[in-house]
């Protein structure tokens, strides 16, 4: 396999510097020397360096303390990984992670902590916010962006939370129990693609444990699977506060615990290792990583300067334009015409006091805040009469007075805007929601208000995704999200059709909490979690089951229409460790300039092995002028169509008809089958089936007993299925093999 080789040029040095240190110096470089410092090794001229929250911006405190953002210093406050994800753009995600990056130069912050690329199991989440989307190949790819755009700038990255952490009950101990299938293929996926993708600096253990074990002292996770299969180079750090026993931590592959000191870790562990409880070369690794890490930062220090802060919440505003999804658009109420208006009437507290990002360790202090009542009166200019009226108070509720004074105000206009969504309080790290719901004041306005004026658009500012018991009735809904500080003014961008909404849902969006996937399964009791959906998560469940949505990942509509061209292959097979590109033209057929974001989902119709119904694995996002075409190529590598065989214990690339489409368009390729692959280990439990599907079982099959014994002849077809579940075994209790014929088949089937 490839490694990673980005730390190779500061490995000499860190090993010269090792030799020089004492045991008691090598574990401190294990420990955090504060809540956000490493140590150092004065007597060597090592100094520390500095990491800080993020993701969607610099969250530095003004002391060495775990403060809120109020306590900050000022910075750009970018739309949240939830907005972000519905963008569908890597380029954006890595221009941003550029801005950020210089904003940690200019605050001297080595290492951000970020980005995080948690699945979206369930939408009560309260950490959503943080989290790209329900897709580990979007998530994988939009992570990637934003590392790479960071790490541009010489800061380094923490990647988040590795893994499994897809709920903030109990986040601390709560047990995510999930078969390896679904671990591998959906919950470590996206991490994979980062970490050899992008070669974040550091990735950051998660709270939770996994299958019992606590992520920070989970060897097969942190050693076997991040270090061993995937190379990875870099430092592995605790989650603030997720060490419990740092002996047990150091020998899974931890590297660093954050924060400290907290408790007299030094003397302890090395009495551990003097009594050789604790290997040396444990802490020998540990250190020589921190070691790295620590000069790799150094070396990426620049002269201190500040950065152009205006043009930072000038991209922020692009940004937050860039993520929003029109989810309903009936006559084109959408976008507003100036020209025609003589009055807008503006309904919601959060015109004045907008929800533009999450609480909790994210929590940004902005540069600046765009007023959406004050951007949108900006953009009408003084010429059409802006009304506003609250319509509900700070924790969502309403009251009939503030119903009439907004059902007033719609009335009296010709168009009225409803900004509503999800309080502050609805969504935190540490806790989850309890529903779906928005608050009932706001779903009770935009009844009334939609009610009263046909004219009416709802903007929607929240973190995931919402129960809209009054979809049917508004004629128009954006989804703005947690659009960041110049969320306001792209609002009005989208709103005049400045700029055109460019996202598209990165979440499904159900009808109602109980047909999502994990509501059986959620929250878990006894201090466990079981993820019994095993691969239908998101989409995948939905297809799967055929049901109804609100809105399904990856949709949205534009200010404009498209056309597609025929979809062309490259190449009509596909082997191990090839890729071909799928090919199709998209047109603007409209009147307006928008992005499209083209999607390639593959389909395995005759799959062996349980598969969603469809699954995406190509995407990328087109600007286009009225009647322009592009070409899209869409890149497929056959690693991108691995399953992982729980009998192999291995990735297996399955070969046979593979169909992939964008929209209506599907062309069909052949998967070859792979020389290398791994054996399918033969049992006496093993089914007829399964000998069938395997070259060397099949021919072993055939020469035993000349025949597959589903296969045909007189058997109707449900006995050949009955036949074809037979364990190979079970030939010898019926009479048609001895034990010796039996073993000379397994042999055979084994390459014996």
């Amino acid at each position: 396999r490839e490694r990673t080789t980005y730390m190779d040029k500061f490995t000499r040095q860190a090993a010269e510097l090792l030799a020089q240190l004492t045991l008691e110096e090598k574990l401190d470089l294990t420990i955090g020397a504060d809540a956000w410092h490493t140590h150092g090794v004065p007597r060597l001229g090592i100094a520390p360096i500095m990491m800080t929250d993020g993701p969607h911006g610099v969250r530095k405190a003004t002391e060495s303390t775990m403060g809120e953002g109020e306590r900050s210093v000022p910075a750009t406050c970018f739309p949240t990984a939830s907005a972000l994800g519905c963008s569908w753009d890597p380029a954006l995600l890595e221009e941003i992670g550029a801005a950020i990056g210089e904003e940690c130069q200019a605050q001297d912050v080595q290492i951000i902590l970020g980005p995080g690329v948690n699945m979206k199991r369930t939408p009560l989440c309260g950490r959503n916010f943080e989290y790209y989307s329900e897709d580990p190949l979007l998530a994988g790819e939009l992570g990637a962006g934003l590392v790479r755009g960071v790490q541009s700038r010489g800061v380094g990255t923490s990647l988040k939370h590795y893994a499994c952490n897809n709920q903030e009950w109990e986040r601390m101990s709560i047990s995510a129990e999930v078969d390896e299938r679904p671990l591998r293929e959906i919950y470590l996926r996206a991490f994979q693609r980062v970490v050899q993708g992008a070669k974040p600096w550091t990735v950051m253990c998660s709270y939770n444990r996994l299958s019992g074990t606590p992520a920070a002292e989970h060897r097969w996770l942190l050693s076997e699977v991040l270090k061993g299969e995937w190379g990875y180079e870099g430092a592995v750090i605790s989650d603030w506060g997720a060490v419990d026993d740092k002996a047990a931590s150091l020998s899974a592959g931890l590297d660093l615990e954050m924060p400290g000191p907290g408790r007299d870790h030094t003397a302890r562990l090395a009495a551990l290792v003097n009594a050789g409880v604790l290997s040396q070369a444990a802490v020998d690794a540990a250190a020589l990583r921190v070691l790295q890490l620590i000069l790799r930062g150094q070396a990426g220090k620049r002269p201190a300067a500040a950065f152009d802060a205006d043009a930072h919440h000038a991209l922020a505003r692009r940004a937050a334009a860039e993520c929003m999804v029109l989810l309903k658009n009936k006559d084109d109420i959408l976008p507003l015409e100036r020209a025609g208006l003589s009055k807008l009437a503006l309904i919601g507290r959060f015109g004045e006091h907008p929800r533009y990002q999450g609480a909790g360790s994210s929590r940004v202090n902005p540069t600046r805040l765009d007023i959406p009542r004050e951007e949108i009166a900006r953009a009408l200019g003084s010429s059409v009469e802006l009304v506003y009226a609250e319509g509900y108070d700070a924790d969502g509720a309403t009251t009939e007075a503030k119903l009439a004074e907004a059902v007033n105000a719609a009335r009296g206009a010709d168009v009225a805007v409803i900004l509503a969504g999800l309080p502050e309080s609805y969504e935190a790290e540490g806790y989850d929601r309890d529903s779906m719901a928005m608050p009932e004041g706001h779903n009770r306005l935009i009844e009334a208000v939609c009610q009263a004026q046909p004219h009416t658009a709802v903007v929607l500012m929240n973190g995931s995704a919402v129960e809209l018991p009054w979809f049917d009735a508004a004629p128009a809904v954006l989804e703005a999200g947690l659009g960041g500080q110049a969320v306001g003014g792209a609002i009005a961008d989208v709103l005049f059709g400045v700029r055109a909404p460019g996202g598209r849902l990165a979440e499904t969006w159900p009808l109602a909490l109980r047909d999502t996937p994990a509501y059986i399964n959620y929250p878990g009791e006894a201090g466990r979690v079981r993820y019994g959906e095993g691969l239908y998560i998101g989409y995948r469940y939905y297809d799967k089951k055929g049901a109804d949505v609100r809105r399904m990942f990856g949709s949205g509509l534009a200010y404009t229409s498209f056309s597609y061209g025929a979809l062309r292959l490259s190449a009509e097979t596909l082997g191990a460790g090839g890729a071909l590109t799928a090919t199709i033209g998209v047109t603007n057929t409209g009147s307006r300039p928008s992005s499209e974001v083209v999607q390639l989902y593959v389909e395995r119709p005759d799959s062996a092995y349980d598969r969603p119904p469809r699954e995406l694995k190509a995407f990328t996002k087109l600007t286009l002028r009225p009647g322009e075409t592009h070409s899209a190529q869409l890149r497929l590598a056959a690693d991108d169509l691995l399953v992982w065989d729980t009998a192999r214990s291995a990735w297996y690339l399955e070969p046979g008809t593979c169909v992939v489409s964008v929209l209506s368009q599907a062309a069909e390729f052949e998967v070859l089958a792979d020389p290398h692959a791994p054996r399918l280990p033969f049992t006496r439990l093993s089914t007829i089936r399964q000998f069938a599907l395997e070259p060397t079982g099949l021919a072993a099959l055939k020469a035993v007993l000349n025949e597959v014994p589903f296969s045909g002849g007189d058997l109707p077809p449900q006995e050949q299925r009955m036949m074809a579940a037979l364990p190979i075994g079970k030939l010898v209790q019926f009479g048609i093999l001895t034990e010796e014929r039996l073993q000379e088949l397994l042999d055979l089937a084994n390459g014996g």
